[in-house]
């Protein structure tokens, strides 16, 4: 640390010396006031120095310099004054608070620092205070420490204190910078606590606490703004921050608004509006001005205005900073400042202040400028410059040195010769104090200025004057002797030179000299020109010199040194020779003047009174002579006894009477036109010393100052000694006084003594002698009188309360001493006052009184004074008494109550005036005696709070507290009283068990803890689970469940599959959760494989074998137990069609793949399988098989086209087994008796070949073969033909069926052949008829006969007839064209729901006739338009959307894709995953605990309805306020509401949300008073009018319910009449269009009207047909089926019998809406149970294409089987249906209420589709006599029943339909059996195989049979039609009939079979399939073989392709095709959901 000390010493030495060469210099002159305390002292260096070494010296301000006072006042050798520590009798107040400065002196001069005020501060007592303050809710309190003045500039606040614990500014606290506490938003709580300021000493360092205030806090009540703190006009210095409070209480709130100078503040960072006022930081002087703050209320307003004055630090400037001059110079001093305004400027030289004179001026506005005119030596010295401005004073100062400054020349120019027109510049340099001004000559005359001569001049930095002469074309008269002159105030000196500029010499005309008498003088020779030979000077034609006196220089000049009057005046003569004997002369004339000769004279010694004549005689000098006299500088005029008298060359002063007055410096002065000349002289007037004042005997006062008189007089001055003789008798010697700081002989002679002390009584004598007579002397005796002081007393003594207490204090001094006590500022009377008793005695010289307190009490600790008072002073002793005695008790309040603890939190309100050093809590059950109780003692004093902990649950406990300090223990505290809370179970649940229920499921079992372990009410249950496999973070999920009884079920969802958990339980109340149950592990149920195996590779062998292999999945996804693989594959045909799917099951990793198909591709996927089924495919595989011989070609034709030639046509091979090269045709006559036959080869691409050169008449037989890489294959079919000469048009090309995408051009071929050439007829089949094809821009047919179609389209489907004809004969082919077109939209379904999953299910739609590729998902957010795609492959029909929000609605669509593109979109469906909105229990208790100003909540009451609750919103007021407080927390535990207002009625609300929404619950709350008190509920001000408020409020909604009610019904029953009206309109539309279809259709009756009765019962979805005696005959349709006993299962139910019609039909278009009024119609309700829900949500219609009518006889057994039927239908189409049979579903389409469809199906019809239906209905059943009957559907509510058919599963999952168009809507599901219903399953409609059917082989083309087909054992051909019958039953089979369900008597004989086919004939144009009950047998294994007569069920036919007319098609409605196609679903029972539109 020194060595820092040290090298900050050396730099600021270092900085002074380099920075300011004046060698004075300040310290630190910011030094202007010195504050110390007494009992410390101070040490002040003196701020001024100088280098080298000055002399420092301290002074007071009044100028007298400073002494020494022992043990008081010493200034040490280096200039550090020092104040002692004193008692407060040694104040003095010259010494110690007085104005001080201190002087730095040395060579340079002397500067004086400014005043530095030194004020001690010694200690008195004082106390602060606080005052109670009042204050609203809401509002702001203000509390100040009131200071006493006296010190309040030397303490100040340095913290609050709330309840003893320091309060930390924050939040709603705040500590203003001057000391204030603000408390913001007061609320009741702020009441309770007491609030104390802590004050600090500046100087002495003494903290005082001030007393404890209060808060009262009041309700808010309106009021006008009060002025709690405001702010007074102040000044501030720059730079600094201010704070300008400003706060004010009023309800409402008062708002604040600040103005400066008029206006709104400015925008400044600098300006910060805060709670406690207007703070600005780093002040600028623009911030000065007035500020107005105005606060304002509805109900008035109040202002506080006050001026800031901003003020820059006086800071001064003097220049120049140093000045070094001449004599004689004027100075100018400039005094700059900057800063404060108002400012005083005084002068100060050498310290003293400057005196205005003739010399000095001070000058400006301000007296900032210092003037010296004609400056002489004694003017140098330090200048300083003061300014001054109330407690600012700045300074600078400036070292003036003046010397003698008569010019010099430094430096000059030499002689020279110049060419005319040469220029020439000739240099001077001279210096001088001031610095000269040179001027220029030419032979004694001044050089023009003109533009040949040019002078300029300049100072240099070291002074010199510069000046040059340029001349800058001279001519021969610019030749001469230059001259400069250097002058200034001082005097001059000059320079000359010769410069000669060449040109015919001459000479200038010369003036005359006057010279002066002994003085030198110059001549020059005025030549010009040049080169001359010489200059001469003549006198009296005497060449010179000619004497010692005279020079002659070479460049003429002519020197008279000395002159002489006689000698030296007369005519001087110049003569220059400008050739040998050529000269020229000038003459001059010289005059020479004798100056005054005063002769010498002296003063003689004079005395006082004599006379005095002074003669002053000028003895030589030219007349007239002008003789004065001066006096010390001063002219000397006549009069006061002084006389002049002049004459002509003399004058005398003459002095009457000489005195003492006429001392000084005389001077005579004598001048003439020569000089003035002077002669001084002193005149000294002797006086012996005398006494002016003698001294006399006198007192001093001890420690006073003391002057001891004596004054005299005399010249020279007296010198006065002092002499001092110690003692009180005859004083013996006396010795010389030594003169120091404490004693001084004053400029009158006079002894001071600063400080009289004891030791200076005695005798002293005055002395004076000054050399003139005797000297004189007188004695005088000085005695010392010592003031009343207190020499011994106590500062601080203690007393303990009660006992008795004496206090001591010992003063001396001159007697008689009182001495008086006082007790603060009163005085003490023992006889008014008992308890106070006063006694004194002498001891010596010193007087003891002693104060005894009888005994001391609480009050006495205050400060005691003893006062001791004698006649010449006065002194104080403090004593400050303090009384200890144990503490008051503490104020104890309960904070907190828990199960097991409380905290307790307390106030020590006195502490006996000791430290408090402990506290002790005891507590014990209320019931106990305090014998009993517990503790908690020694606790720490520095805390005030506690935590008492080991409670026992729900008890009640006393409790109360002591404190401590060292005198003892206080009394008990006031006793509490609390009850402890819940506290969470401590015990586990009992028995758990797990058992798992699927793969990602286990059931959780257990029971509740035991009943002592409890500790409460169980509330509920927290599960815990964790996965225990390898890899697992070992973390716990929770999931939380309300308790519901002893025993308890919870199933854990969406675990892994085939994984092992670990799950253990725990219990909680309202406490909490209690321990947890110990870990059991479970697994998860095996499912399937979630990965399909890896490296599945395929390798082709051969033609028709192939090789799979493939790597097992990981383990991790297996899921299970791997049980093996199957390997999936099928065929891709040329034609973009897919073969039939097949599959091997294996448990090796390799498979080989037999009996494929040659050279076709395959896809190829493979999976593994476990216990649990099929895993994930792997992704296709293609692989094409190699090439073989092709197989025969599919079909061949020859036909004669001449007497010697024929065509043969064919088609190409069904299996080409490769790439056709080339086909081989070959040509035999068996009667030709050739051996081998003809062959010829065309190219791949020709199907017909003219063999020609044949003999006319002969057979010959054809056959073809195809060719490819791997050989020759199969013949086709021999033929035989013969040429002839008649040529009958026959058709070379080929019928069958052509399948084109849509979009595409088509080409039919029609090659003919014929002579003459046949005519090409087109016709394509209608119903009954062959329409002509007529060509337009669609149709064309070219000159070959091929009909093109362009961009086919659906309708373009049909049977195309091409007929050629000529005059010979005609021939036919028949072309079913099968259009392609994208797939019909799926019927997509909910099949299951979890709380983050959906499950979707769906049947494929018609495939256009091309195999559907892949399905393309779609799924969003109900309320959002964002989709998200998934895509699945073809052969799913079910899918699992994962990861889904939980409780959250749905929309999803569907869509196939095909060949030929993607499809219709699915109806948008609707569903919800599981889960609900949080909600609360009214179980739960919502408040914990509430106190004054907190209140816990319990958020354990927020059931999570089964999703995660992400966040819970608070809001609360207190009741009344409009402004709501928000708080936000994602704990579901508890949650503080803190700062809350006591005793006030609350409002609160809650918001806890998850993903599926949020739930509300709302509360009031009331928080107790400051006592623990609760508040009565708050009550009406109304007075009288609560009664009528009441019942307005209770009638109002009676008479609005009442009115709402009635509406309704009104409107309801016009509804009603308008829809039964409808209803009638439905009803007879049904009868018209019954009535005409019947007339239309040609089926007779068979059989007599039963009469039955259709009852369509819309809520319960039956179409029932009832008939007591049952149905004989239903009709006689071609398209039945016969059903005998032998194919119904012997396992049915027997006690029903039911026959079920499934009915079709198409949607309408209805351009003007519905026949039947829809608004009111809601979906799903049961009439039993019917509730009301908002018609808002009962916007949705559908149109329905399908019922089901149903007949059961219960007497009966029941066999029932389900089957297809076909009939023909209306002119709009038949549909195919795959349900059998509806029930109803309840499904409400609201949030709150949409129930799940869980595995069924779904339609939506209106009545007049229901008219429709019934109108099928009567056609097909013939129910001539049927009874019409109609009731309503309505929307369920949610609590209905569930009548959802053959499931069990949970509701939750939800459907719904997807843009409403009109209101109302029915919906319906169905349900198959279900597939574990075995026996039931066998009468199931079943899928059919789209390759597998003979059937289907007969309605391919020719071309794409197989002639192997017809070689199979026991096959049938195909049967042949003729053309007309063919195209006849092909109309037919285009509108193939419904699917029937019949349920038919056991042993009833077939009902309507149709007739036996006709036999085939031999044209093989078109097949028709016969009756075969084989392939609709085949699903089921117990079926008998039906006869072979029957018809084949629809699903066998070709297909249908007529396109359903209609804008809102059912998504049932499809081709037939599509149904084959459809059915590859694998012969299980499928149950399924869709929506109809």
């Amino acid at each position: 640390m020194w060595l820092v000390t040290f090298f900050l010493l050396y730099s600021l030495r270092k900085a002074h010396t380099e920075d300011v060469g004046t060698s004075l210099y300040f310290v630190n002159d910011s030094i202007q006031q010195v504050t110390f305390s007494s009992t410390v002292g101070v040490v002040i260096p003196c701020p001024a120095a100088g280098s080298p070494s000055a002399v420092l010296r301290w002074y007071l301000a009044t100028g007298d310099d400073i002494y020494d006072v022992p043990h008081i006042r010493h200034v040490h050798v280096n200039g550090t004054l020092q104040l002692y520590p004193f008692s407060p009798s040694a104040f003095n107040s010259f010494i110690h608070d007085n104005d001080y400065f201190c002087t730095a002196e040395n060579s340079a001069g002397k500067i004086r620092s400014p005043n530095i005020r030194v004020k001690a501060v010694f200690r008195e007592p004082y106390t602060v205070r606080v005052e109670d303050q009042r204050s609203m809710r809401g509002n702001v309190a203000v509390f100040k420490c009131l200071i006493p003045s006296s010190v309040q500039e030397y303490v100040s606040v340095v913290s609050w204190e709330k309840d003893t614990v320091s309060i930390i500014p924050e939040n709603r606290f705040f500590i203003t910078s001057y000391g204030g506490l603000y408390i913001s938003d007061v609320q009741k709580e702020d009441a309770l606590s007491t609030y104390r300021c802590i004050t600090k000493h500046k100087y002495s360092g003494e903290t005082r606490q001030s007393n404890g205030a209060r808060l009262s806090v009041s309700d808010p009540a309106e009021s006008i703004p009060t002025m709690l703190d405001s702010f007074q006009s102040r000044e501030v210095r720059a730079g600094r921050p201010v704070e300008l409070p400003c706060i004010a209480s009023g309800y409402p709130n008062p708002a604040v608004r600040w103005i400066k100078d008029g206006r709104p503040l400015p925008t400044d960072s600098r300006w910060t509006k805060r709670i406690t006022g207007l703070s600005i930081s780093e002040l600028r002087v623009e911030d000065s001005g007035t500020y107005i703050c105005e606060v304002t209320n509805t109900f008035g307003s109040a202002e506080v205005t006050g001026t800031l004055t901003v003020i820059d630090p006086l800071r001064v400037t003097l220049t120049p900073k140093k000045l070094k001059t001449g004599i004689g110079s004027t100075v100018i001093l400039s005094c700059a400042l900057s800063g404060s305004p108002e400012y005083i400027i005084r002068w100060y030289r050498n310290t003293d202040l400057v005196v205005v004179d003739d010399y000095i001026s001070i000058r400006g506005i301000s007296n900032e400028t210092l003037l010296i005119t004609a400056a002489q030596k004694s003017h140098s010295g330090a200048y300083q410059c003061f300014a001054t401005r109330k407690s600012q004073t700045a300074q600078d100062f400036s070292i003036i040195m003046l010397e003698d400054g008569t010019p010099r020349i430094v430096s000059s120019f030499s002689e020279k010769v110049v060419n005319p027109g040469e220029q020439f510049s000739l240099m001077c340099a001279a210096k001088g104090a001031p610095p000269p001004t040179v001027t220029w000559a030419l032979d004694d005359e001044p050089i023009p200025r003109d533009s040949g001569h040019r002078t300029n001049q300049y100072t240099m930095s070291d002074g010199t004057t510069v000046s040059h002469m340029n001349v800058t074309s001279p001519q021969i008269k610019d030749g001469g002797v230059y001259r400069c002159t250097a002058r200034n105030s001082v005097g001059s000196a000059e320079y000359q030179a010769r410069i000669n500029v060449r040109g015919p010499p001459s000479i200038r005309a010369m003036k005359n000299i006057t010279a002066v008498a002994g003085r030198d003088t110059f001549i020059n020779c005025r030549v010009i020109g040049y080169p001359y030979y010489s200059i001469k000077w003549y006198k009296d034609s005497l060449l010179l010199p000619d004497n010692h006196r005279q020079v002659v220089f070479e460049n003429g000049t002519l020197k008279l040194m000395d002159v002489q009057k006689g000698m030296d005046e007369g005519e001087y003569l110049c003569s220059v020779l400008i050739q040998p004997q050529l000269s020229i002369s000038q003459s001059v004339h010289v005059t020479v003047k004798v100056p005054p000769l005063i002769q010498p004279f002296e003063f003689p010694p004079a005395s006082i009174g004599q006379l005095l004549y002074i003669p002053c005689v000028v003895s030589s000098g030219d007349m007239p002579i002008h003789i004065t006299w001066r006096k010390d500088g001063h002219v000397i005029l006549s009069g006061s006894g002084v006389t002049i008298e002049s004459k002509e060359f003399m004058s005398s002063l003459q002095i009457s009477s000489v005195s003492l007055k006429h001392n000084g410096n005389y001077t005579c002065i004598a001048s003439n036109d020569a000089a003035t000349v002077s002669r001084e002289r002193q005149l000294i007037v002797r006086v012996p010393p005398r006494f002016v004042v003698q001294p006399n005997n006198q007192d001093g006062i001890y420690g006073k100052a003391g002057v001891l008189n004596c004054s005299v007089d005399g010249y020279p001055p007296p010198k006065v000694m002092w002499k001092h003789a110690k003692g009180s008798g005859n004083p013996q010697q006396y010795h010389p006084i030594p003169l120091t700081g404490r004693i001084q002989i004053l400029p009158n002679s006079s002894l001071l003594i600063r400080h009289v002390l004891e030791e200076d009584i005695g005798y002293y004598l005055c002395q004076a002698s000054n050399g003139v007579g005797t000297d004189i002397s007188k004695s005088m005796f000085l005695t010392v009188k010592i003031p009343a002081m207190i020499t011994s007393h106590p500062n601080t003594t203690i007393a303990i309360k009660g006992q008795t207490k004496e206090l001591n204090c010992t003063a001396r001094g001159e007697r008689p001493i009182i001495i008086r006590w006082e007790k603060g500022d009163t005085v003490i009377d023992p006889d008014r006052n008992m308890r106070y008793a006063i006694t004194t005695k002498d001891n010596g010289d010193e007087v003891i009184s002693t104060l005894k307190l009888k005994p001391a009490d609480r009050g006495d600790s205050v400060f005691f004074s003893c006062h001791a008072i004698n006649s010449y002073g006065e002194d104080r002793g403090l004593i400050q008494l303090t009384v200890q005695e144990p503490p008051d008790p503490p104020e104890l309040e309960i904070r907190e109550v828990k199960a097991r603890s409380m905290n307790l939190r307390w106030t020590q309100r006195f502490d006996g005036n000791s430290i408090i050093t402990g506290f002790d809590i005891e507590y014990k059950n209320k019931s106990d005696s305090w014998d009993f109780k517990q503790s908690t003692r020694n606790i720490s004093p520095t805390i005030n709070q506690a935590n008492i902990v080991d409670l026992h649950p729900a008890s009640v406990y006393s409790i109360r507290m002591y404190s401590f300090n060292k005198i003892g223990r206080s009394e008990p505290s006031k006793e509490l009283t609390i009850s402890t809370e819940e506290a969470a179970p401590d015990g586990p649940p009992m028995d758990v068990t797990l058992q798992p229920m699927t793969s990602q499921s286990i059931q959780v079992t257990w029971k509740a803890p035991k009943k002592e372990l409890q500790n409460g009410v169980i509330r509920g249950y927290q599960i815990g689970y964790r996965e225990n496999s390898p890899g697992s973070n070992g973390q716990y999920s929770i999931v939380e469940m309300k308790a519901t009884g002893d025993s308890e079920v919870y199933t854990l969802d969406n675990l892994k599959k085939f994984a092992q958990y670990g799950v253990v339980v725990q219990a909680f109340n309202r406490a909490g959760t209690g321990p947890s149950s110990s870990e059991i592990n479970a697994t998860t149920l095996e499912d399937v494989p979630s990965q399909p195996p890896e490296n599945v590779r395929a390798i082709s062998i051969t033609s028709d074998v192939a090789v799979i292999s493939w790597s097992e999945p990981p383990r991790s996804t297996l899921n299970g137990v791997l049980k093996g693989y199957r390997v999936i594959f099928w065929s891709l045909y040329m034609d973009g069609e897919w073969g039939e799917m097949q599959n091997i099951t294996t448990t090796r990793e390799r498979v080989e793949l037999r009996g494929m198909e040659k050279f076709t591709n395959y896809s190829v996927q493979v999976l593994a399988y476990t216990q649990a089924g099929d895993g994930v495919r792997s992704s296709v595989l293609y692989i094409q098989t190699k090439e073989d011989i092709p197989g025969p070609p599919a079909g061949i034709k020859a036909v004669p086209s001449s007497a010697s030639s024929v065509v043969v046509s064919w088609l190409p091979p069904a299996k080409p087994n490769g790439i056709i090269r080339k086909y081989t045709i070959f040509c035999s006559s068996p009667g030709s008796g050739q051996p081998a036959p003809s062959e010829y080869e065309t190219s791949p691409d020709q199907l017909f070949y003219r063999i020609a050169h044949l003999n006319r008449g002969q057979q010959y037989m054809l056959w073809v073969a195809a060719v490819t890489s791997a050989g020759r294959g199969n013949i086709s079919e021999k033929v035989t033909i013969e040429p002839a000469g008649k040529a009958p048009a026959k058709i070379i090309s080929f019928g069958g069926t052509v399948t084109t995408p849509w979009m595409k051009d088509v080409r039919l071929p029609c090659n003919s052949v014929g002579e003459p050439v046949p005519a090409i007829k087109w016709t394509k089949d209608s119903e009954d008829s062959a329409i002509p094809v007529t060509v337009d821009g669609h149709r064309l047919i070219q000159t070959n006969g091929t009909l093109v179609l362009r961009s086919v389209k659906a309708e373009d489907s049909g049977y195309y007839t091409c007929t050629a004809t000529n005059t010979w004969g005609f021939d036919t082919i028949i072309i079913n064209l099968l259009v392609q077109v994208p797939p019909d939209q799926p019927r997509l379904t909910v099949s299951k729901t979890s709380a983050s999953s959906i499950t979707l299910a769906w049947i494929p739609g018609d495939n256009g006739g091309s195999s559907i590729r892949g399905f393309v998902l779609q799924y969003s957010v109900d309320n959002s338009e964002e989709w998200k795609d998934v895509f699945i492959s073809s052969s799913e029909r079910s899918f699992k959307l994962e990861s889904l929000k939980c409780g959250t609605w749905y929309k999803v669509k569907l869509a196939a894709k095909n060949s030929v593109g993607a499809g219709r979109i699915s109806e948008i469906i609707e569903a919800k995953t599981h889960g609900r909105e949080p909600s609360f229990s009214k179980d739960q208790h919502l408040f914990t605990h509430i106190n004054s100003t907190h209140a816990r909540l319990n958020l354990q009451g927020w059931s999570s309805g089964g999703c995660p609750i992400t966040a819970i919103v608070l809001e609360y007021r207190p009741k009344g306020n409009w402004v709501w407080q928000s708080l936000r927390t994602n704990s579901s535990s508890e949650v503080f509401l803190t700062e809350l207002r006591e005793a006030t009625w609350y409002e609160l609300r809650m918001k806890a949300c998850n993903s599926a929404g949020c739930g509300n619950e709302s509360a009031q709350f009331a928080t107790l008073d400051y006592d623990g008190s609760t508040i009565p509920p708050i009550k009406s001000a109304q007075g009288e009018g609560d009664d009528v408020k009441k019942l307005f409020t209770i009638a109002c909604p009676v008479i609005l319910a009442t009115l709402g009610v009635a509406l309704l019904f009104i409107i309801r029953k016009k509804r009603k009449e308008k829809r039964l009206k409808r209803l009638r309109d439905a009803k007879s539309l049904a009868e018209m269009l019954i009535s005409k279809n019947n007339r239309s259709f040609d089926t007779p009756v068979k059989g007599p009207p039963q009469g039955p009765r259709l009852h369509i019962d819309i809520p319960r979805v039956q179409l029932l047909i009832e008939d007591k005696e049952g149905i004989k005959q239903l009709g006689d349709d071609k398209a039945t089926i016969p059903v005998t006993d032998t194919e119904f299962s012997q396992a049915v139910n027997p006690q029903s019998f039911c026959t079920g019609v499934s009915l079709h039909h198409p949607a309408l278009i209805q351009n003007t809406g519905p026949l039947i009024d829809m608004s009111d119609i809601r979906p799903g309700t049961n009439p039993v149970s019917r509730k009301s829900v908002k018609s808002a949500h009962s916007t949705r219609n559908r149109y329905s294409s399908q019922w089901t009518l149903t007949k059961c006889q219960a007497s009966t057994p029941a066999r029932t089987l389900t089957s297809d039927w076909r009939t023909v239908g209306s002119q709009h189409g038949i549909t195919v249906t795959e349900s059998d049979s509806y029930s109803a579903s309840l499904s409400q389409d609201t949030d709150k209420g949409r129930n799940s469809m869980v595995s069924t199906e779904s339609a939506s019809s209106t009545y007049e589709e229901l008219a429709r239906a019934y109108e099928h209905a009567k056609l097909e059943e013939q129910l001539q006599h049927a009874k019409f009957e109609i009731t309503e559907c309505f929307i369920s509510d949610s609590s209905s029943d569930q009548m959802t058919t053959g499931t069990t599963d949970n509701a939750d999952s939800m459907t719904s339909m997807s843009t409403p168009s009109e209101p109302g809507i029915c919906r319906f599901t169905a349900s198959p059996p279900k597939p574990q219903d075995s026996e039931r399953g066998k009468s199931v409609a079943v899928p059919i195989p789209h390759r597998a059917s003979k059937s289907d082989y007969c309605n391919l083309p020719l071309y794409a049979k197989s002639e192997a087909f017809f070689r199979k054992p026991g096959s049938e051909p195909c049967p042949v039609v003729p053309p007309r019958e063919a195209s006849i039953r092909g109309l037919a089979r285009a509108y193939p009939a419904p699917a029937r369900h019949l349920t038919l008597e056991p042993g009833a004989k077939p009902l309507g079979l149709p007739p036996p086919a006709p036999a085939a004939t031999t044209l093989p144009q078109r097949t028709l399939p016969m009756p075969s009950t084989t392939s609709a047998a085949a699903p089921t294994t117990s079926a008998a073989p039906a006869p072979a007569t029957t018809e084949p069920p629809a699903a066998e036919r070709g297909p249908s392709h007529s396109k359903v007319g209609g804008s809102r098609d059912s998504l049932l409605e499809m081709s037939t095709s599509g149904v084959g196609r459809s059915q590859k679903q694998g012969a299980g029972a499928y149950s399924k959901s869709y929506t109809l539109v």
